[in-house]
């Protein structure tokens, strides 16, 4: 009777419309940016004016602060550099071509001068790390404006930024200028760049870019003045006003963002689509015979895409996207990615897809992304798997058609990770992984999984619920691992710290097996074994050999509840709790073994289990 009587209670909470929770609030800095950046094409160099006005919300006094200087990673020596040729498996992006890059061809941010208030500020260079003493503190609740003159130059394309990518961008300018970094409740979060993850301060842009008059832009932001530069800008059939001279200033606005990109090229070719919402998709690539026909067909396919997204995912809250051909691969930033074009189809909707789901997990909920990169790289990897599905399912993906399980190569790559022995916690910094191959499939692989295990846990209805919940609550507030579990809990109605402490703390796996049937002639015994160490709710379906199924569930002592049905079509049941300290479990049913088709456990192979071999029995 207790098993039904907290069942139904639970059933009732998740029923409940409209349901809200409160959130301590938690404060969060916040910049404002002006940014004068003139370009030099010949020399792929640029001056630049900064000014940045700093809000301290928080409740703390500050003696320094410290910007990012991501362009000096680029030179011979660098962090990036020596890890790069130090891992046991370098990204063959990356490999030696630091270490040879000339003077002419190597990044570099230099500060020429900084204040505060209009005092002169010391500084120290550290690598990527721009560290200013401040002769007079920001106190809580108060502001200050920095004002900055530096010059950069753009090194030769190896990772994500540069000049001249392989494809013949001629520019890909991310992580370009100096960025103040994060300061939250867990202190500053001044990381040496080497090619991993970003977090940083969400506030306001405005940035003016002088270069040639025959280069083409795109990026973050709003372009402030179309009718100076046309260039696909303009309606159709309309002409911008006439050059002064042999450059022109691309005046852009990007609010409530925590980073800007642009990229530029004298050929590229820009068109765009207006979506019923009043959302504009740019498309920015070199056309030619790889990409004309390929590109041309990606507007319709990401339309439908944002349709889905808004709907399951949360809502985009900004008016501009753009897919820019650039970098070394694919890489998001706020209201735009860089991507490479020359793809097939399929291809590039993969790209364009993953990289438009950071704007949600990254871009909008902003977590710790060096911390945490499973929070931003995993989530975006399960809505990838997810849209990409919906996508094939409408006709829109050549020679796909959609699945039961998309997840099914993310599983097995979680499971060649665990036989490869070097899967390390999810817990660990993303710059401190030791392998990238460990790097990789933990954030994206098992990242992906915790999301689609939790429907297991939780239930798909609770699950669709919390995606929704988790974006609407904590967009634009930076949150952490606990944030997304007290979400599934709250939706759920369960407890489920054990479930982020197993998965994400340790790299213990989970094994379930059926380890014997007997009878009495009256009924029949099952004993199940929990043959790995994380302990996991079982799903158990027993098919009769009258063809009849029944699906028990046996949740976890430490969950203090159980997921509700989620199939209508197959009688189901809640029965006693497995104790998680218990290394077997018996279940017993009520007729003979002879009347028994097979047992199996979890058949919707969403629950991680190593191996599946010994999960069923006849």
């Amino acid at each position: 009777m207790r098993e039904w009587n907290r069942f139904a209670l639970i059933a009732s909470i998740a029923m409940l419309p409209g349901l809200g929770w409160s959130q301590a609030d938690r404060w969060q800095q916040k910049v404002e940016y002006q940014m004068n950046i003139d370009f030099d094409v010949d020399k792929d160099q640029f001056a630049g004016t900064q000014q940045l006005v700093y809000f301290n919300n928080s409740p703390d006094t500050l003696t320094r602060v410290f910007y990012h200087l991501y362009f000096n990673a680029f030179q011979p020596g660098s962090a990036m550099d020596v890890r790069s040729q130090t891992l046991l498996d370098s990204d063959p992006r990356v490999g030696s071509r630091i270490g040879n890059l000339k003077p002419n061809e190597i990044g570099y941010l230099k500060v020429n001068k900084l204040t505060m208030d209009g005092k002169e500020l010391k500084y120290l260079v550290e690598g990527t790390i721009l560290e200013v003493a401040l002769d007079k503190p920001i106190l809580p609740k108060s502001k200050v404006t920095f004002e900055m003159n530096f010059d950069g130059q753009v090194p030769v394309q190896i990772r994500r930024s540069g000049r001249d990518n392989a494809e013949g961008v001629d520019y890909s300018m991310a992580q370009w200028y100096p960025k103040m970094c994060e300061y939250d409740y867990q202190g500053w979060h001044a990381n040496p760049y080497i090619a991993r993850e970003f977090y940083g301060i969400w506030g306001d842009f405005d940035v003016k870019i002088t270069i040639d008059k025959q280069y083409v832009l795109g990026g973050s932001g709003y372009l402030q003045n179309p009718e100076e530069i046309g260039h696909g800008y303009l309606p159709e059939g309309q002409s911008p006003k006439p050059a002064k001279g042999n450059k022109l200033t691309w005046h852009f606005k990007a609010p409530n963002v925590h980073d800007f990109m642009w990229a530029a090229d004298p050929n590229y070719t820009h068109t765009s689509l207006k979506r019923p919402d009043g959302l504009t998709l740019n498309f920015f690539y070199l056309k030619n015979e790889r990409t004309q026909d390929v590109w041309a067909a990606l507007p319709n396919i990401m339309d439908k895409a944002f349709s889905y997204i808004n709907r399951r995912y949360g809502q985009y809250p900004y008016q501009q996207y753009s897919f820019v051909q650039g970098g070394d691969g694919g890489m998001e930033y706020p209201m735009a990615t860089l991507i490479t074009g020359n793809r097939s189809l399929p291809s590039l909707v993969g790209v364009s897809v993953h990289e438009l789901m950071h704007s949600w997990y990254q871009m909008i909920l902003g977590s710790n992304e060096s911390l945490y990169p499973w929070m931003d790289e995993g989530f975006t990897d399960y809505a990838t798997q997810d849209i990409s599905n919906f996508l094939a399912g409408e006709n829109l993906i050549p020679n796909r058609n959609k699945v039961e399980n998309p997840f099914i190569s993310t599983y097995a790559g979680y499971f060649r990770l665990v036989s490869s022995g070097d899967e390390e916690p999810m817990s660990t910094h993303a710059d401190h992984y030791s392998t990238n191959y460990a790097y990789g499939s933990a954030a994206y692989g098992k990242g992906a999984i915790f999301m689609n295990q939790m429907e297991y846990v939780i239930g798909k209805p609770a699950l669709d619920k919390a995606l929704l919940l988790y974006f609407n609550t904590w967009k634009f507030k930076h949150p952490n691992p606990n944030d997304v579990i007290r979400i599934m809990e709250k939706v759920s109605g369960l407890e489920l710290d054990w479930y982020k402490e197993y998965w994400v703390n340790t790299t213990h796996y989970i094994d379930y097996g059926v380890d014997a049937i007997d009878s009495d002639g009256k009924e029949t015994k099952i004993t199940l074994k929990r043959l790995g160490k994380m302990p996991m709710p079982v799903d158990v379906v027993i098919t009769y050999k009258s063809g009849k199924k029944e699906l028990i569930n046996i949740p976890l002592d430490i969950m203090r509840g159980a997921k509700p049905a989620e199939n209508q079509t197959i009688p189901y049941r809640v029965v006693a709790d497995w104790p998680w300290v218990n290394p077997s479990y018996e279940l017993r049913l009520p007729v003979e073994a002879t009347e028994i088709e097979s047992v199996v456990i979890d058949p919707s192979a969403r629950m991680a289990d190593v191996n599946r071999n010994n999960n069923s029995r006849k």
